[in-house]
């Protein structure tokens, strides 16, 4: 199979990844199909991206032409999905159903009938093992992960996971689509979380715990990221952004496939303000309250006191990163590349730490580790070795 105009997409799940998956393929000039178990999920699928086109007609972005051959090229399922024949003649299909493995195998199990074996079957999990979807399939050498950033159209980010028995040559042809797509690809071992959603955890985590321990507040934390750091978002203004629903679900499944692994544990702050429905913006309240009456916190904004929280959620940041690379999830290259590209981190994680000084970023971790004495705070072995051999991540 060679990837040109004639590949034929689809595209499981309508919601706003698949819908915004659809809307990167047919820009690419593909024929797509766009389908969804849901009543009426394509018709509002269809809606929202005649929208989002239009606006960009109206910003000049696109000319009105594109608009109109982007959309000619997406065929919307009307009916909802009750088999997955609909998808018999693609080439390529692109899972984006709910994160729930159950019913990830049971619709790769169904496609894998349906489509010619030569198909390729991808999936858009973020932390699922792909191991685990491909087993309900026939041929699963053609299975691998795809997961693109939310918004699709926008977040250039790709990372591709190919399974221990995926075929060798399907990730790079896949990357090399992924290019044509003008995305940017990085591979990913299928590991939890993959590349990113597995380094950014401590963003999230460690901020929490520096809210659980009274060390300073949520407006003052999210300040010092932003302002210090240079983050686009702070980690609580992004966590009720996501959903405190969609971001604990992550952790807590990253937790689990990791065995347990201290260094990823949930916090409790958390899992109760997903029981109290505090789930962010979507909710009217998360860590702030939102709406015409919420207040504004002020932050403390005392510079020498916030470069300590920022030295503690950059080092355990550096360090994830750096065992991410001794357990060989991904190339310094494509790590640095991940997290710049999926999250808009200001800086590589590694490239940041040789910047800052390793030493430094080790000597955070001990400290830590001494006063906590917990694993979470264990320092990457690699990132020991890499300062007593005098040596660096990217330069």
């Amino acid at each position: 199979m060679t990837w040109d105009a004639t590949l034929r997409v689809g595209v499981v799940g309508a919601g706003a990844m698949g819908r915004g998956i659809a809307q990167v393929a047919a820009q690419a000039g593909h024929d797509v199909i766009l389908g969804d178990a849901a009543a009426n999920a394509t018709e509002r699928a269809r809606g929202d991206l005649t929208s989002a086109l239009d606006r960009l007609v109206e910003k000049g972005k696109i000319a009105a032409s594109a608009r109109d051959a982007t959309l000619s090229h997406i065929h919307f399922v009307d009916a909802p999905l009750t088999d997955v024949d609909v998808y018999r003649e693609c080439d390529l299909v692109i899972e984006a159903i709910v994160e729930d493995l159950a019913a990830k195998q049971a619709m790769f199990r169904q496609l894998s009938v349906a489509v010619s074996e030569e198909s390729v079957l991808a999936t858009n999990t973020s932390s699922l093992s792909v191991a685990s979807i491909a087993s309900a399939v026939r041929r699963p050498e053609r299975v691998l992960g795809l997961h693109f950033f939310n918004p699709a159209p926008v977040l250039p980010l790709v990372e591709v996971v190919p399974w221990m028995g995926t075929d060798p040559a399907l990730a790079p042809r896949m990357t090399q689509l992924m290019e044509q797509w003008r995305k940017t690809p990085v591979t990913a071992s299928d590991t939890p979380g993959f590349i990113v959603n597995r380094i950014a955890r401590p963003f999230y985590g460690e901020s929490i715990r520096i809210l659980e321990e009274g060390i300073a507040d949520c407006a003052t934390i999210d300040w010092t990221m932003r302002e210090l750091g240079g983050f686009r978002m702070g980690p609580f203004e992004l966590m009720d952004f996501i959903g405190n629903d969609v971001n604990y679900a992550v952790t807590r499944s990253v937790f689990e496939a990791f065995f347990y692994d201290p260094r990823y544990r949930p916090s409790l702050t958390q899992r109760r303000l997903v029981e109290s429905g505090f789930l962010g913006r979507k909710s009217g309240r998360g860590y702030y309250e939102y709406g015409s009456t919420a207040s504004v916190r002020a932050p403390t904004a005392d510079r020498v006191f916030a470069e300590r929280i920022l030295d503690r959620v950059l080092a355990m940041l550096v360090n994830e990163a750096a065992d991410a690379v001794l357990y060989r999830v991904a190339s310094v290259k494509d790590i640095d590349l991940a997290m710049t590209k999926g999250v808009n981190y200001p800086k590589g994680l590694l490239s940041w730490g040789d910047e800052l000084g390793l030493d430094r970023i080790l000597a955070t971790m001990k400290a830590l580790h001494e006063t906590y004495a917990e694993e979470r705070y264990r320092p990457s072995p690699l990132l020991k070795r890499m300062v007593a051999e005098g040596r660096q991540f990217t330069r």
